[in-house]
């Protein structure tokens, strides 16, 4: 068969793979419910492992376990974010409302730390290393530049972004108390939306794909993962808008061979997110 044709068939399989990892039994805004989604999850996660294994020992195959560990890897972390309630336990013990600012950077903290321990466990646990996931080695200064002249760009802009997403009557006075709680959100769901999308994917699907589809099936999933949301009027016009970021996000990690700019400029999108989110509660 044309290995162009092969590609094509690896990129369909491998996007219909992430959208049932990540559309389908998301961890924010899952398609199912009830026992469908834990009986779901628990099928998909045990099929992701043991067809992984089962590769594994073929010679002709061995090189795709690694991917398809990533994505049971994957699956398993939004399913402990999802049906673990320490979020709850946090916020009982501050006795914080979840509809606060300290109560969302809570909810952001506690599920990103889950989500990021359950991937650096369940890849060390693979044989893989902080460097399979762009957290170490690479162009780390570079990608820190770019990252870092992303962030200040994002901060500049921040204010009129935040005014699109509907936020209004903002001022310093009103958002430097947010600040903290700001930069727990960014910081959180920053890092684990980018480990958890470009660094277990980029180096296992690379070789298969190669760097432009790499990116792209990676993108798209990524997107989609943030369908519903409600904290835009326009939920089209914003998942038109993520693409390219996160395309973008995915071709500076790919350059760098570090995940650190593109966690910078992530973080940096997510300041208007945020203000404009407090600034409906408040």
């Amino acid at each position: 068969m044309n290995k162009g044709v092969i590609k094509v068939l690896y990129f369909i399989a491998i996007l219909i793979l992430g959208l049932l990892v990540f559309v389908v039994f998301s961890h924010i805004r899952p398609m199912l419910q009830g026992n469908i989604d834990w009986i779901g999850r628990i099928c998909l996660i045990t099929g992701l492992f043991l067809s992984a294994l089962i590769i594994k020992k073929n010679e002709n195959l061995k090189n795709h376990w690694m991917l398809l560990f990533a994505f049971g890897i994957a699956a398993t972390a939004m399913a402990i974010d999802l049906y673990l309630p320490s979020t709850s336990w946090w916020l009982f013990i501050f006795q914080v409302s979840s509809d606060t600012p300290l109560g969302i950077a809570i909810d952001k903290l506690d599920s990103s730390i889950l989500i990021i321990f359950s991937i650096l466990i369940l890849n060390k646990v693979s044989g893989g290393t902080l460097e399979n996931l762009f957290l170490l080695k690479g162009n780390v200064c570079k990608s820190l530049k770019i990252g870092i002249i992303a962030f200040v760009i994002c901060v500049s802009g921040a204010y009129f972004v935040a005014q699109m997403f509907g936020a209004q009557n903002l001022s310093l006075s009103r958002v430097i108390p947010w600040i903290p709680f700001i930069l727990i959100f960014i910081i959180g769901n920053a890092l684990n939306e980018e480990i958890m999308f470009r660094g277990l994917f980029l180096r296992k699907m690379e070789p298969f794909l190669g760097r432009l589809l790499t990116n792209l099936v990676i993108a798209i999933p990524f997107v989609l993962h943030h369908t519903g949301v409600t904290y835009t009027q326009n939920a089209l016009m914003f998942l038109l808008f993520l693409l390219p970021l996160s395309l973008a996000w995915g071709f500076i990690a790919q350059k760098t061979d570090s995940i650190w700019g593109s966690f910078l400029f992530h973080a940096g999108t997510d300041i208007p997110v945020i203000i404009a989110i407090f600034a409906v509660l408040i």
